[in-house]
């Protein structure tokens, strides 16, 4: 990071972006995408790849991500590879400019796939310095700002930077869930099939939505075996498509119902298991409303799965407590140890909070815990008919460390 800096004329030449923190810490660079500014929680991801599923990654609502990688954008942008239907983390910050996409699944750069969908970047930045930031003093509160004409007022950032409260309370989950129940009829991306290779489809059915394409969307009828494949009722506090994408080719029917469904309204779909999925913000916010449905839910006996911020809700919803993490996990190269038989995993993380192991109450077994730096990973509840990680077993950078976890839950409500 650069010193701080308290007049515009400190701006260096062709400067046409950015970085205010709320310590008052500025970073010029190079400014992409779309023009004017975002305001939220300055984190840091070391995937190599996967920048595109990164950004539209629900649980990176009011983020702004820092890449470490250097060369961002050189794959370019393509309708495959999003975890939503538009990016949720609010901009990037990167070390190189990006460059024209090198692969021939491109449909247009990542210049203009940013702009399009009104998100900001930030190129010509030292990384690596704003990565030890981060590490030594904790994820920042910043604000991130584009002008082509290189006019800024720092003081207004400064105090918006300032003025931001931060994740912790927030529940972010009702911003990001769909607004309709719905159900999912994809399976996993194939290369030169797509989504849709074998009968599968790409997106959720819900009332007047379509596909990529713009063609409508297989019925469930239509999806072969799915008659007989047991029922998941996911609920979506801010799901990531492939996460749905792997309950299907794990076997199952999924549907989907808002983050703010009430119990009565899951039960109504006669589910055979239910899915918590992961999503953004403080779980404590969200558990809100999400607690008192999951232990209604646990009292069913019906097998229930978490992931993410689905892993500290069932940790809240049987008595545990979760904290917000000094840096956080945000990565596609997180080991994590199996504590039944001691295997590890290549697992991808991204999450900002965590559950206090010294909080889980009696007949809740962990299951799984951080090799970085030993913070729980995973929990179980009474024999393991409700289980949960803290990780993204569907995201595969292992790259099929974890899918075990679908077919073990899959298998439990046949």
């Amino acid at each position: 990071m650069a010193e701080p800096v308290t007049t515009p004329a400190s701006k260096p030449e062709g400067a046409t972006g950015v970085l205010v923190l709320a310590n008052g810490d500025v970073a010029w660079g190079r400014g992409f995408g779309a023009e004017g500014q975002a305001v939220g929680e300055v984190c840091f991801h070391t995937a190599m790849t996967g920048y595109q599923e990164i950004m539209t990654d629900p649980s990176f609502a009011g983020q702004i991500v820092t890449f470490t990688f250097p060369h961002i954008g050189n794959v370019g942008a393509n309708p495959d590879d999003v975890e939503a239907d538009a990016p949720h983390a609010l901009g990037m910050i990167v070390r190189e400019d990006p460059t024209a996409p090198s692969s021939f699944r491109a449909v247009e750069n990542l210049d203009g796939w940013m702009r399009r969908h009104a998100r900001i970047g930030l190129a010509g930045i030292d990384t690596r310095a704003l990565t030890r930031r981060i590490r030594v003093g904790g994820a920042p509160t910043g604000v991130v700002a584009h002008s082509p004409t290189g006019e800024f007022d720092l003081d207004v950032l400064l105090a918006m930077a300032k003025g931001w409260p931060g994740l912790e309370g927030m529940d972010l989950a009702k911003s990001v869930t769909r607004e309709t129940h719905g159900s999912w009829d994809g399976g996993v991306w194939r290369l030169g099939f797509g989504y849709r290779g074998e009968g599968a489809s790409t997106s959720l059915s819900t009332s007047g939505k379509t596909a990529e394409d713009g063609q409508p969307p297989f019925a469930l009828s239509e999806v072969e075996g799915q008659a007989q494949r047991p029922h998941i009722v996911a609920i979506d506090y801010g799901s990531k498509f492939n996460i749905f994408r792997n309950l299907v080719q794990a076997g199952a029917k999924v549907s989907v119902v808002p983050a703010t469904a009430t119990f009565d309204e899951v039960m109504a779909l006669f589910p055979d298991g239910i899915f918590l999925s992961n999503g953004p913000g403080d779980p404590a916010a969200t558990g809100e409303y999400a607690v008192p449905v999951i232990r209604q839910l646990l009292d069913t006996k019906l097998p229930l799965f978490g992931i993410c911020l689905g892993h500290q809700l069932l940790a809240l919803a049987v008595g545990a407590k979760t904290t917000k993490m000094f840096q956080g996990h945000r990565g596609a190269n997180h080991p994590v140890k199996r504590l039944s038989d001691g295997a590890v995993e290549i697992t991808s993380m991204n999450h900002g909070f965590a559950v206090e192991r010294e909080t889980l109450p009696a007949g809740v077994t962990e299951t799984h815990v951080s090799l970085f730096d030993g913070s729980n990973a995973g929990l179980e509840v009474d024999g393991g008919r409700a289980f949960s990680v803290q990780y993204h077993p569907e995201a595969s950078p292992g790259p099929q460390d974890s899918f075990y976890l679908f077919e073990r839950f899959v298998g439990m409500t046949r």
